[in-house]
C-alpha cells in the first residue's frame, strides 16, 4: 500500500497594520510548519526565518523512510533544540536583536503516524470528517489563566496580557517541548496557521470555509476572512489533506521565502 502524504495549499500574507511579514512557512509532502515570528519587524523576520530553514534543512533526516519511527520522533523533537540554539547564535553576532524569537507548529509524517511539534500560539487543527479539534495546546498566559479556571472564555478578548507567550524559541534554552503523535487517517484535513488567524476569527468560523472541499479555495476564505475583520496581525494558512496519492512539493513561504 502507498505511502501517506500531505497534499498541502499555504499561503502568507501581510497583515494590514504590519509594515512586514514576521510568518514563515515550510511545505513538503511529509514535513509542514508554520512560525510566527516576534521581536520587532527585522528580528521577528530572521527568529521565523531560522527556524523554518533549519527544519527544511533536516527534512531529508526526518523524512527518511528507511529510518525507525523511535529515532524520527528523537530526531523530530530534537530539532527544537537545534532551532534554539540557531537563533543563540545568530544573537551573539547580532546583539541588537537579542529579545527576538518565534513560534513553530508542525507536522511530520512518518509511516502510519503524523507528529506534531509545537512551541508557542501558532495552532495545528485537525478536521476528521465533521468535528474539527484543535490539537495544539497555546502556549501563553491566557490558555494557563483559563486552564486555572482564574478567567472566562469572555474575558479573554480583552485581558492585557492576551498576547503574552509562556514559551517560544528565543535561543535561550528555555524551552519544555513535547511531542504528540496522532494516527494518518487519509481523507483527514490538517489546518496549520499563526495567530493572525486564529486570534481573529472564531472557531465556528474556521471550520465553516475550512469544510470547503477545494483546499486553495479554504486557504482563500480563511485568509479573506481575516481581512474582513481588519487582518491586525500577518496570517499564515496551511491546509493539508492526508492522501496516499503521490505528492511533490518544497516550498518556503513568507519571510523564509
Amino acid at each position: 500500500m502507498a505511502a501517506f502524504n500531505f497534499d498541502t495549499s499555504a499561503r502568507s500574507a501581510l497583515g494590514l497594520l504590519r509594515s512586514g511579514n514576521e510568518d514563515s512557512a515550510l511545505v513538503t509532502e511529509r514535513l509542514i510548519a508554520v512560525a510566527d515570528g516576534m521581536g520587532g519587524h527585522a528580528a521577528g523576520e530572521i527568529a521565523s526565518k531560522i527556524a523554518i530553514t533549519t527544519l527544511h534543512s533536516l527534512a531529508p533526516i526526518l523524512t527518511n523512510k528507511a529510518i525507525d519511527s523511535d529515532s524520527v520522533e528523537d530526531l523530530f523533537l530534537h530539532s527544537l533544540h537545534t532551532i534554539d540554539l540557531n537563533i543563540s547564535e545568530y544573537v551573539k553576532e547580532a546583539i541588537d536583536l537579542r529579545g527576538m524569537g518565534t513560534t513553530l507548529t508542525a507536522l511530520l509524517m512518518h509511516a502510519d503516524t503524523i507528529a506534531l511539534l509545537h512551541v508557542g500560539d501558532s495552532r495545528c487543527y485537525r478536521l476528521r470528517a465533521n468535528t474539527l479539534e484543535q490539537l495544539s495546546n497555546d502556549h501563553t498566559v491566557i490558555q494557563e489563566l483559563l486552564d486555572q479556571g482564574a478567567i472566562s472564555l469572555a474575558e479573554v478578548h480583552n485581558h492585557p496580557q492576551r498576547s503574552v507567550l509562556t514559551q517560544a524559541l528565543m535561543g535561550d534554552g528555555n524551552i519544555d517541548p513535547v511531542l504528540q503523535i496522532y494516527e494518518a487517517k487519509e481523507g483527514d484535513r490538517y489546518l496549520l496557521c499563526s495567530d493572525g488567524l486564529s486570534g481573529v476569527l472564531t472557531e465556528k468560523e474556521i471550520k465553516t470555509l475550512l469544510k470547503s472541499g477545494d483546499k486553495d479555495v479554504a486557504v482563500k476564505s480563511l485568509i479573506d476572512a481575516t481581512y474582513i475583520n481588519g487582518a491586525p496581525d500577518n496570517v499564515t494558512v496551511l491546509i493539508a489533506d492526508v492522501t496516499r496519492e503521490a505528492v511533490s512539493t518544497n516550498l518556503l513561504l513568507g519571510a523564509a521565502e
